[in-house]
C-alpha cells in the first residue's frame, strides 16, 4: 500500500509531509516525493527513488516555508521504480498523489491525446484527465475531481492541490483508505492515521464515495452526486510511543515481545476464567440468532487466513454441530459460492482495509449473511462495513510480518465460538478447559518469551545460509505451521512451505536432502505419536530437523529441540508459534536483510 499525506495551516508544511512519509515508511514503497505551494501558487515538486532519506536529500536543497503540501510513498505498481514515476504527478496547474489502480487508463489515456505524458502509471493519467475538465482555471478544482471520478474504473484514494487555488486540498476515495486529522487552524491528511499521531486526536474517516475540500479552517465533506455528508468526527486512540520502538533494534521484535500485553488488551472484559465463561458484545447477536447458527465462513489473506483456519480447529471441537469453511478472500470473491441459510461470515483483516476481503465481505452482505468483523485498526472500512464485530486491540503494528496480531485474531474467533457454544447450550465442563487456558495464556506466552529467545537465536546461526524449509505439523499445529512458514519466508526470503504431517508420503518426503531443513511442530495431544512416526520418515532420510514441542520427554535424534515449558495443552501451538516468529527473526537478523520492511511487500494490500 502506498502512504498519503497532506497539510494545510500555519506551520511549515515540508516539515510535516516529511515526518507523516517517515511513518508511513512500514506500508512498503520504492519511491517518494512532495509538493508543496507558497502563497502566490508557486510550486516546489521533488521527488526520488529509494529510501525516503534520498528524498531529504533533496529537500535541503530545495527548502521552503511554504504552508499546504501533499505527499506519497509509492509502491510500484505500473511503471518501475524511478523518480519519473514517483508522485506526486504534475498536469498543468495541479498535482496528484494517487493510491490504487485505474483500471481503465488505457482507454482514459487514448480519450487524452493532448496530453504529454512523461510517467508509465495510471496515476498520470488520472491527473491528466482531472486537468482535462479544470484547463480553463475558472473551474472549481473540487468539480474537476468529481467528474474526472465518474469515468474512472478502479480504485483510488487521492489527494489533489492547484497553483490556482493554493488554499485548499481535495481529496477522495474510493476502495483506498484516507483520513482527515481535524487540527487547530490547520487540517492534515493521511493513508494512515499513525501519521497524524502527535499532531491531532481528533480525524474524520472517509468513506467509499466520498469528496473532500479542505483549508486551514474548514473541511467540507460530498458525495460525487454532491449530495452534503455530515461527517463524524472520531478520536485517534493511539499513542506516540505505540508507533515507536521503545528501544527494541526492530518494530518486529518489539511486537513479538509485546504479545503478553496485547493478548490481555484482547481478553479484557471478556473472559471469566472463574465463572467459565465468555463474553463478546461487540457482534451484536442475541442469544436467538447465535442459537440459529449452522454454518461459519471465516475470510481472510495471508497470515489472517492462516489466524482464521487455526481458529476453525478449535471451534470445530466444542460446537461439532456447525460446519465452518475457512476461505483465501482473493480466490473466494470470485467463486459463485453458495452460503446456506443460518450462516455468519467472519471477516478477519489486521488493518481493515485488505482489498480482497473488503471485496467479499460486500459480496457475502448482498447475500443478506451477517457479517462479522475480527479487526485491529480502529475506524477502518471493513470495522465500518460489517454488521458487528470486535477489535482485537493490539494497537499499531508497523512491521510488514503480522504478530501480535496474528495471536488476538485466534483468540478472538475461538471466544466468539464460545459465545456460540454458551447459546446453543455446551456444557460448561466442555468449555471450561479453553476458557481456562486462554485466560492463562498471557502469562504463558511471556514465559515462552523469557526462556526461549537467546535457544532460538543460537539455532538461527545454524540455518540461515540454508535456502529451503519444510514446516510439518498435524491438526492444530498444522494451520500454526503455515504462519510460520509465511512468516520465514516473507522476510528472510528462505523458500519455506508448510504440510501436514500426514502428507508427507503423498509428495514432499521427496524434498527432503542436505539443501534442506525442517520444523517439526510437536504438541502433546492425541495425534503426538502420530506425528512423531512421521517425523522418523525425515530423520530416516537425513532431514536437519529443529523439532518445537511441550513434551519434556521428547528425546528423538534430531539436530535441534525447542522444549516449551507450559501447563497449557490445548493452545500448545499459540506457543509454538511466538517460537517461530522468534525464529523467523532471527534468521532474518543473521543474514542481515531489512526486518520490518521486506522487499516487494507492503504492509497493507489495499489493491487486487
Amino acid at each position: 500500500m502506498c502512504g498519503i499525506v497532506g497539510y494545510v495551516g500555519g506551520k511549515n508544511a515540508q516539515d510535516f509531509l516529511i515526518s507523516g512519509l517517515k511513518r508511513l515508511e512500514y506500508r512498503g514503497y520504492d519511491s517518494a516525493g512532495i509538493v508543496t505551494l507558497n502563497a502566490e501558487g508557486k510550486a516546489t515538486l521533488v521527488r526520488a527513488k529509494g529510501k525516503i532519506s534520498n528524498l531529504e536529500e533533496k529537500l535541503a536543497q530545495n527548502k521552503t516555508s511554504d504552508k499546504i503540501g501533499i505527499g506519497h510513498t509509492r509502491w510500484a505498481t505500473h511503471g518501475e521504480p524511478s523518480e519519473t514515476n514517483a508522485h506526486p504527478h504534475k498536469a498543468g496547474p495541479l498535482y496528484l498523489v494517487h493510491n490504487g489502480i485505474i483500471e481503465n487508463y488505457k482507454e482514459l489515456k487514448a480519450e487524452l491525446k493532448d496530453f504529454e505524458f512523461k510517467s508509465e502509471t495510471d496515476s498520470e493519467v488520472l491527473a491528466a484527465l482531472i486537468e482535462s475538465f479544470y484547463r480553463d482555471g475558472n473551474y472549481p478544482l473540487v468539480n474537476a475531481v468529481v467528474q474526472a471520478l465518474k469515468l474512472v474504473k478502479g480504485t483510488y484514494g487521492i489527494a489533489v492541490i492547484s497553483e490556482l487555488q493554493p488554499e485548499e486540498i481535495v481529496v477522495a476515495r474510493s476502495g483506498s483508505p484516507l483520513v482527515i486529522g481535524v487540527g487547530h487552524d490547520e487540517t492534515l491528511i493521511a493513508s494512515d492515521a499513525s501519521a497524524l499521531v502527535g499532531h491531532t486526536k481528533r480525524a474524520i474517516y472517509l468513506n467509499d464515495g466520498e469528496v473532500a475540500v479542505v483549508t486551514a479552517k474548514s473541511i467540507e465533506v460530498k458525495t460525487l452526486n454532491a449530495e452534503p455528508v455530515s461527517a463524524k468526527v472520531e478520536e485517534i486512540e493511539t499513542n506516540l510511543a505505540a508507533i515507536q520502538k521503545g528501544g527494541y533494534e526492530h518494530f518486529l521484535l518489539k511486537e513479538i515481545m509485546e504479545q503478553p500485553n496485547t493478548l490481555t488488551e484482547t481478553l479484557r472484559g471478556r473472559v471469566n476464567a472463574e465463572q467459565g465463561t465468555v463474553h463478546l458484545g461487540g457482534p451484536g447477536l442475541t442469544e436467538a440468532e447465535l442459537r440459529k447458527i449452522q454454518h461459519l465462513v471465516i475470510v481472510g489473506c495471508g497470515t489472517a487466513y492462516h489466524a482464521g483456519l487455526l481458529a476453525s480447529y478449535y471451534i470445530e471441537q466444542f460446537v461439532p454441530e456447525i460446519t465452518i469453511e475457512t476461505v483465501i478472500a482473493s480466490e473466494y470473491r470470485y467463486r459463485n459460492a453458495y452460503i446456506p441459510d443460518n450462516s455468519v461470515a467472519l471477516i478477519v483483516s489486521q488493518s481493515g482495509e485488505t482489498a480482497d476481503t473488503l471485496a467479499c465481505l460486500r459480496e457475502i452482505k448482498k447475500q443478506g449473511v451477517r457479517t462479522v468483523g475480527i479487526v485491529n485498526a480502529i475506524g477502518s472500512t471493513i470495522s465500518r462495513e460489517v454488521d458487528g464485530g470486535t477489535y482485537v486491540h493490539v494497537g499499531p503494528e508497523i512491521s510488514v510480518a503480522s504478530t501480535k496480531a496474528f495471536t488476538s485474531q485466534v483468540i478472538a474467533m475461538v471466544i466468539f465460538g464460545l459465545t456460540i457454544a454458551q447459546a446453543k447450550g455446551v456444557r460448561s465442563t466442555m468449555l471450561r478447559p479453553y476458557i481456562s487456558e486462554i485466560a492463562k495464556l498471557p502469562e504463558e506466552i511471556a514465559k515462552v518469551l523469557s526462556e526461549a529467545e537467546e535457544q532460538v537465536k543460537a539455532i538461527t546461526k545454524k540455518y540461515h545460509e540454508l535456502e529451503h524449509a519444510i514446516y510439518l505439523g498435524r491438526d492444530t499445529a498444522y494451520p500454526t505451521a503455515m504462519e510460520g512458514a509465511l512468516k520465514l519466508k516473507e522476510i528472510s526470503y528462505i523458500d519455506a512451505n508448510a504440510y501436514a504431517f500426514g502428507e508427507l508420503k503423498h509428495g514432499p518426503l521427496a524434498l527432503v536432502d542436505d539443501k534442506y531443513f525442517e520444523i517439526a511442530l510437536l504438541p502433546v495431544g492425541e495425534l503426538y505419536d502420530k506425528a512423531v512416526s512421521n517425523l522418523q520418515e525425515v530423520l530416516a532420510r537425513g532431514g536437519k530437523v529443529i523439532a518445537v514441542t511441550n513434551n519434556d520427554k521428547f528425546d528423538l535424534p534430531v539436530e535441534n529441540v525447542v522444549k516449551i515449558t507450559t501447563e497449557l495443552e490445548i493452545f500448545a501451538p499459540i506457543l509454538m508459534n511466538i517460537v517461530l516468529q522468534l525464529f523467523a527473526y532471527y534468521i532474518t537478523v543473521a543474514k542481515g536483510l531489512n526486518v520490518d520492511q521486506p522487499r516487494n511487500l507492503a504492509k497493507s494490500v489495499t489493491v487486487e
